[in-house]
């Protein structure tokens, strides 16, 4: 088996084999359990979209001139300051922030969730889904399971919205917590109603924005919405940096989530003065590259002509579903029968199959990256009747029409032909019995981007 991969290096002429993308995005060969390599089907941008061609670019202009950030009197500290200060600007007017709003700069959604949580008043209340993702569930039942309701959604968006203001009367909640896209289905519920039922009833709104930032134009202003929480990684700026966008009253008062250098004015042995947001949440030396990369995605993506994004990923999804509808034993999951114009993301069962078998068929055999499991969604995937997991693929900015038809026949060979070789579960993952292509580790290696974390 070769140690060395060179072929997972970022391809630049991987970028220009993709007609039908609307960015470029930084793509790589991947090798065949049957031999050869193949241009990467990313389908899994759900839970990691690829890098910008231009988010890479801005990375690497901003690295001469990284330096310490905030206290330092060298020039390049002042360039460094600057341009983590203009990147805070920018990501806050990507998602459409109100003068007086504030944007936090963290690490994941998961991250700036967990930091709202710590700034909530210490009685108040807090209404979710069962639809979300565990980042939008696990913050609020940690702090308190006693104030923490998770309101059960009915089978339609309608039908939600009345139980979620029934629930609202009923109880005297500080905030509601909702997703603005499934990560599972893609679908959403209209924001704005959200919004305002919500504030009829005294509470504040947070969306969950990691899967709706990257794919649908998003204020909160227009939305009402008084925070928004979402990740780089999944904005095509995989540095390191996501966001917290809202009101700053709370964070302003709340508990620092890193207490550190930055977020204090004076500390004293018997006491500490603590800073107002954003600083006082982001305590030691700041991802100023991250936070250069992410501002960077929200330009690119910024730039497109209204409407763009959303004809892209709309066309890329009826495609994938009306392939996928057309192969036997395939089930499509959703949450609401009325539901409209999800994002491009597409879960599914296939009978008999199990997922995380296939996932490695359509990885070793075709190349094609998708999630299995249960996408850290495990009571809506409960109430969906899959308790054994599902497959999700996920569309974006760089896909093609040609990733989707590729995954499509796949899986038909799939259902028609089996896999090609035999697979083991080693560790708790499928992999092929008789694999000719590098290791994980061997190719990460090549590559020179270290160990490759578990999935």
């Amino acid at each position: 088996m070769t140690a060395a991969f060179p072929a997972l290096r970022p391809d630049p002429a991987v970028l220009h084999r993709r007609p039908t993308a609307l960015l470029p995005t930084l793509g790589a060969q991947v090798p065949l359990v049957t031999g050869g390599t193949v241009d990467y089907a990313n389908l899994d941008v759900a839970a990691s979209a690829p890098a910008l061609a231009s988010v890479a670019a801005a990375v690497a202009e901003a690295l001469p001139g990284y330096a310490s950030v905030h206290r330092g009197a060298g020039y390049l500290s002042q360039v460094s300051t600057a341009r983590y200060e203009s990147a805070r600007d920018t990501v806050a007017a990507f998602v459409g922030a109100r003068d007086d709003d504030v944007c936090v700069l963290t690490r994941t959604t998961t991250d700036s969730l967990s930091l709202l949580a710590g700034c909530l008043p210490a009685d108040g209340a807090v209404l979710v889904l069962d639809v979300e993702h565990h980042a939008d569930l696990l913050p609020w039942q940690q702090r308190s399971r006693e104030l923490c309701d998770v309101l059960v959604a009915a089978p339609t968006v309608a039908g939600t919205l009345e139980v979620l203001a029934d629930a609202l009367a009923a109880r005297r909640y500080v905030l509601v917590a909702v997703t603005g896209a499934s990560n599972v289905t893609g679908e959403s519920l209209p924001l704005r109603q959200v919004a305002d039922l919500a504030h009829t009833h005294g509470a504040l709104l947070v969306v969950d924005g990691a899967q709706l930032v990257p794919h649908r134009r998003f204020s909160l202003a227009d939305t009402g919405a008084d925070w928004v929480a979402f990740s780089g990684h999944k904005l095509y700026a995989p540095f390191g940096t996501g966001a917290l966008v809202g009101r700053r009253d709370w964070l302003d008062t709340g508990r620092p989530y890193l207490p550190g250098g930055g977020a204090v004015g004076q500390v004293d042995l018997d006491a500490t003065t603590w800073v107002a947001a954003p600083h006082r949440h982001e305590g030691g030396s700041p991802n100023v590259l991250g936070a250069v990369a992410l501002a960077a995605a929200c330009d690119a993506l910024s730039a497109l002509a209204p409407g763009e994004l959303e004809d892209h990923e709309r066309a890329l999804r009826t495609r994938l579903v009306e392939g996928l509808t057309g192969v036997a034993g395939v089930r499509l999951l959703r949450i609401w029968s009325d539901s409209v114009d999800p994002t491009g993301v597409v879960s599914f069962t296939l009978d008999g199959a199990d997922p995380g078998l296939v996932a490695a068929y359509l990885s070793a055999e075709h190349g094609i990256g998708v999630r299995d499991g249960r996408f850290c969604a495990h009571p809506l995937l409960a109430r969906l009747g899959v308790t054994g997991g599902a497959l999700r693929a996920s569309v974006g900015v760089g896909t093609t029409s040609d990733d989707v038809d590729r995954l499509v026949s796949a899986i038909t060979r799939f259902v028609a032909d089996g896999p090609g070789t035999a697979y083991a579960v080693v560790d708790g993952r499928h992999q092929p019995v008789d694999d000719p292509r590098p290791t994980a580790d061997a190719a990460a290696r090549g590559a020179g981007c270290g160990p490759v974390p578990a999935r």
